[in-house]
């Protein structure tokens, strides 16, 4: 608990959730990706002025300098929902949230009142789960047995990539929900601002002199839940596991040192990167953070930012208004120019969250 305070001390405790609430039009939410990966819009804005210039991802390039450096989330989904069958024959729907040990996961269950401690659930020949555990906020813990192969070949085999719930049809091709940077399994959600890119982009980025860098924080479904607290001091952040390597440290400092922008790619990135900078000094480690970054926060690392558009009320709204907020002193605040900012891209019929189009922020 100490550590959260830490990590959230700086906040400034007038700001209300209600100040986050904007209109969006269901048919803005994008059901679907773009044709091609890079042809998605985006919207780029500069925080010092609150211009704003609309264009294609893949125009991206122009805004990138020689000594630059993109921090890569190269978190990979895994096909955490699983449907299977209890004793009794009736279907059951389980999707996987986090592996706390080997083996064993703290799981969303429906319907949760059927599935009690000693439930044993059949997802497939050989692969079954017993309920171990209730918590206090109805998920449970299940204990996965796999007799025939690997447990996580066996949830390859059984499972679905679990789109955020907002998005109705199925994925026609699931890896059009996976970054093609995608390597460490662990995610229940996508980095969706690194679905973009493209192998093509990221080798024309480097082409250009942009260096590339990766974290890993593993996105968990707890990035969908609404805040509920008007008092933003209120609202506790989930867990998420990260790593941040020695390699990616170096390579930040090397960028500071020659002038470079540190340019983060999505709001998963910048977590990672702020959380690990929280004594001042980014250190490389892996763990569980769950900083909270709303307007207040002064940012330690990232320079820049590639994100997409957020929903109402929603944390990543907050973390970009943050954002925003960096270069405008004595200015119109952060939350202002995202507010006129969404306005502009509803009005333009620009495509928001997962499957939607970017922002660039400068």
């Amino acid at each position: 608990m100490e550590s959260r305070r830490r990590e959230r001390a700086w906040g400034n405790t007038s700001l209300k959730l209600s100040d986050y609430d904007f209109h969006l039009p269901e048919e803005r939410i994008a059901q679907a990706p773009a044709p091609e990966r890079d042809l998605s819009r985006l919207l780029v804005v500069h925080r010092d002025t609150g211009a704003r210039d609309h264009r294609r991802f893949r125009d991206i390039l122009d805004y990138l300098s020689p000594g630059d450096l993109l921090v890569l989330n190269d978190t990979k989904v895994i096909p955490a929902r699983l449907y299977g069958t209890r004793q009794t024959g009736a279907r059951i729907e389980v999707l996987l949230l986090e592996e706390t040990e080997r083996d064993s996961w703290v799981c969303l269950v429906r319907p949760g009142r059927k599935a009690p401690v000693d439930t044993v659930i059949s997802f497939g020949e050989g692969f079954s789960g017993r309920v171990e555990e209730v918590l206090s906020d109805g998920s449970r813990v299940i204990r996965l047995t796999s007799t025939a192969e690997p447990t996580m070949a066996a949830i390859a085999r059984y499972g679905e990539l679990p789109l955020p719930p907002y998005i109705q049809a199925k994925a026609e091709d699931p890896g059009r929900y996976q970054t093609v940077y995608a390597r460490e399994e662990g995610a229940v959600a996508a980095p969706t601002a690194g679905l973009h890119f493209t192998p093509a982009l990221l080798e024309a980025a480097r082409a250009k002199g942009v260096e590339i860098a990766h974290v890993t924080l593993h996105t968990g479904m707890g990035t969908f839940k609404p805040v509920s607290a008007e008092d933003l001091t209120a609202h506790e952040m989930h867990a998420e596991r990260y790593c941040l390597g020695a390699e990616t440290v170096e390579a930040v400092a090397r960028t500071k040192a020659r002038g470079g922008r540190v340019i983060a790619v999505g709001t998963t990135a910048v977590r990672t990167l702020e959380h690990c900078a929280s004594s001042g000094e980014l250190k490389a480690g892996s763990g569980e953070t769950r900083i909270f970054i709303y307007p207040g926060y002064r940012f330690k690392v990232v320079d820049a930012l590639v994100t997409n558009f957020h929903l109402p009320k929603s944390t990543l709204l907050m973390l970009v208004s943050a954002f925003a907020d960096q270069k405008r002193p004595g200015m119109t605040g952060g939350r202002e120019l995202m507010l006129e900012t969404y306005a502009e891209a509803i009005a333009l019929d620009y495509r928001f969250y997962s499957f939607g189009d970017a922002t660039l922020m400068l």
